[in-house]
Formats: C-alpha cells, structure tokens, sequence
C-alpha cells in the first residue's frame, strides 16, 4: 500500500496555534520584550556599518501608501508614525489602568511618580538648553533626553532583580507611563507640522465618536478598528504627530469591568492583552530596526563628545535622569503628603532613577522630529545611543548592588519561617528586613 503524501512543510510559516499562544505570552514580558527591541537595535547597527549599509538605506526610503488616505510615506515613516502607534495606544491602556486602579488613582499616591516624571523631564531638558547655550549649540533638540524607554528599563530591572521589592517595579512602570504621555504631548505641541485644522477637527470628531461606542458599550472590532485608522490618518494630515491619536484612544478606552454584568475583561484590557504581543514584537522592534541604523565612526562618536547638541542628549540622559528623578522624589516626599513606599529605599529610587536614563525608542522619535538635517540626525541618534548604553551599565551596577543586599537579608531571614514554610516577612509586611533596608 503506497505511503500517503507528506504535507508540504512550509518554511517560516504560519506557527500551529499552541505556539503562537507560547511566541505572544512571552512578547507580552518586558524581559522578551526588550531583548527583541536590543536584538532589532544591533542588527540595524551592524547592517548599516557593513558594505551593506546602501540596502538598509534603500529600505527605509522606499515609499508606499494609502490613496484612499491621501498617504504616500517611506517605510521608515510608516514604522515611526504608523506601527509606534500601537505602542503608544498601549501607552495610553496602561496610563488610563494607573488613574482608575493603580497609583494615580489617588492624589496622595500619584504625587511622587508625578512629580518625579516631570523633574526627570525637565531637568535633561534643562541641562541640554545650558550645554547647547554654553557652547553655542542649537536648543531645538531640548526634548530628546526627556523620554524613558519603558521596554528597555524595565527588561534590564527584571532581568537583574530576583529580590528587589515589587514596589520598585510598579514604581518604575508608573514613572515611565506618566513620561510617555509628558513626551508625546511635547511632540503634539512643540513639534507639529503646519496645521491644517479641518482634518485635526474631523480627528476630534472621530474621537467623540470613538467616546460613544465606548460609553454605550457598543462592542465589535469592526466598529473601532476602521474608526481608529481613519482617527489616525486625519492626525497625521492635520499636522499633529499621529501617535497623539493612540495615546488618545488608548485613554477613552474603558479599563473597568462592568458590575453585575458577568464580564471577563474590560475594553481596555483586552484590547492590551491582544496588542501588547504586536507592540513588543512587531512594532517597537520594526521602529529600532529603521531608526537605530547609524554609522558608528571615529568621527561620529568624537562629535557625540564635542559637539554641544549630542552631548547635551547624553549629559541629560545620564546626569539629568537621574538628579531630576531622585530630586523629584525626595522633594515631594520632603515638602508634601506623599510618601515613599515602606517597601523601598533611597539607594533603590537612586538606582532607578539612573535607569530611566535609558530613553532609546521615544527619544530616537523625538531626534528625527527635531532636526531636519540628516547629518545632525546621524549625530543625535549615536548620542541617544550612547547616553543610554551608560545609563543602563550604570544602572545595572547599581541594581545589582541593591539586588544583592536584599538577597543577603532574605537569606538571613529565611530561617524564621512559619509551620507552612513561607517566611513572616512575607506574611506581616514588617520585620528585620524593612528595618535594616534603610541601610
């Protein structure tokens, strides 16, 4: 009896749904998150310092659009102002969950992230505009060290922290929420294009819309996918970046489940949970892969250090991030109601605040918006590099310091268990370690 015929294998296929499940659960970890970010960031680095570089250059400015949309835009802009979008809808999902049940639900919890998201914002901006002035530098890049490169920082935290308190990452992830949404409003206001006010008020009114559906539950992906391209594109035409349309939609889209109602998963969380495997595999990596080629020379990295515009993106990432930050911080915990965690230490806001120097994806974003000419661009993107590849190795000294004191403590604990094995430290909330963390 002859064989039956083998199916044809088909190479990179469609992956059988088990490990489809497996591939997004992982890309919805900051830990494969970032790691899939950095690999996209150094594959771009290396193609374009190759004999090679022309292909990379070739891709980025290949043109494509949409005529229904009156859009005709390279893949690079495709990846910056398209595909980010969806980082940034997930952005504004994660902000909105932080003002309805997270820290920023209240005034008294939200005040420290707050305060410490706009001192870490202003204070790079501030050491830019003084090291640009101070050697006759231009200050329209005043914004680039602002942002914090939320996949980045929080995948060298979990990647390092195996005892560090929780408190730090929730810590973390508020702060650089509350600076997503500071950086893209700069952008939307300091950055825009011409403004052409009819398509920025049929975008206002799609966002109205986007609001009903939502406040009348209406529910279906074919209503709010259609009205979510068509918000963007009126975005973009009317001269505002069009990530301002995710962030946007992501803060109408409700994060609260309905009582009484017997449903599984809000709006917001579901739309989350689908998009976060895109936003991490898909979208952020395409964006570093096109924006993070830059040709690594002698000289490029010389001017990285002499010219006042890139070394003012690198003192304001690797200085200004971290005084503006714990500055911030022990201020508003000095001089106001709020107060720091119970959890944490000052040492442990020190190390974190040199972590949100990492400000790769946004800042990039913000150094393509702010400089036209393609030879400061190339400078500025090899700063943003550079500023964040010291931040994070000091960052992770720190971290890893900090790590290993909190190890050395629960180790010194352990012994002091209850009958059912789990240390009192975990069961009271008080106890030796949190007396000795402030050492």
């Amino acid at each position: 009896m002859p064989a039956a015929p083998r199916e044809p294998s088909v190479f990179l296929g469609l992956l059988p749904w088990p490990e489809r499940v497996q591939v997004a659960r992982a890309l919805r970890t900051e830990t494969v998150g970032g790691l899939v970010l950095l690999i996209a960031a150094l594959v771009a680095l290396v193609w374009a310092n190759t004999p090679w570089r022309g292909s990379y250059e070739a891709l980025r400015d290949v043109h494509f659009g949409i005529a229904a949309l009156g859009l005709d835009l390279s893949v690079q802009h495709w990846t910056a102002d398209g595909l980010l979008t969806v980082f940034f809808l997930v952005a504004g999902i994660e902000l909105k969950r932080e003002l309805v049940a997270g820290q920023l639900r209240t005034s008294a919890t939200a005040v420290l992230p707050v305060v410490a998201a706009v001192c870490g914002m202003v204070v790079p901006a501030a050491i830019y505009l003084a090291t640009a002035a101070a050697s006759g530098g231009r200050a329209g890049g005043w914004a680039v060290p602002m942002a914090t490169d939320i996949a980045f920082a929080l995948a060298v935290l979990a990647v390092l922290s195996t005892h560090l308190p929780t408190a730090l990452r929730a810590f973390l992830l508020t702060l650089a929420v509350v600076d997503d949404l500071g950086a893209i409003l700069v952008i939307a206001l300091f950055f825009t294009s011409r403004l052409n006010p009819a398509a920025l008020g049929g975008a206002v009114g799609g966002l109205v819309v986007f609001y009903l559906l939502q406040r009348f539950r209406v529910r279906g992906w074919w209503w709010y996918v259609p009205l979510a391209v068509v918000i963007w594109a009126l975005m973009y035409n009317g001269g505002v970046h069009a990530t301002v349309a995710g962030v946007a939609m992501g803060l109408i889209l409700r994060c609260a489940r309905d009582q009484g109602t017997g449903e599984d998963a809000s709006p917001g969380e579901r739309t989350e949970y689908l998009l976060r495997p895109v936003s991490a595999g898909v979208a952020v990596p395409l964006f570093a892969l096109l924006a993070a080629g830059v040709s690594i020379s002698v000289p490029v990295l010389g001017q990285v250090f002499t010219r006042p515009e890139p070394l003012g993106v690198v003192l304001g990432l690797v200085v200004g991030k971290a005084v503006g930050i714990f500055a911030g911080t022990y201020l508003a915990a000095r001089y106001t109601r709020a107060r720091l965690n119970p959890d944490l230490a000052w040492a442990d806001v020190f190390a974190l605040a040199v972590l949100a120097g990492i400000g790769f994806t946004v800042a990039l974003l913000i150094g393509e918006v702010a400089f036209a000419d393609p030879a400061d661009t190339e400078r500025i993107k090899a700063a943003v590099l550079v500023g964040s590849l010291l931040a994070a190795g000091i960052a992770a000294l720190l971290v890893k310091r900090r790590n290993s004191i909190y190890r050395r403590l629960w180790e010194a604990e352990h012994l002091d268990e209850d009958a059912d094995g789990i240390p009192d430290i975990y069961q009271r909330g008080t106890g030796p370690i949190r007396a000795r963390r402030r050492r």
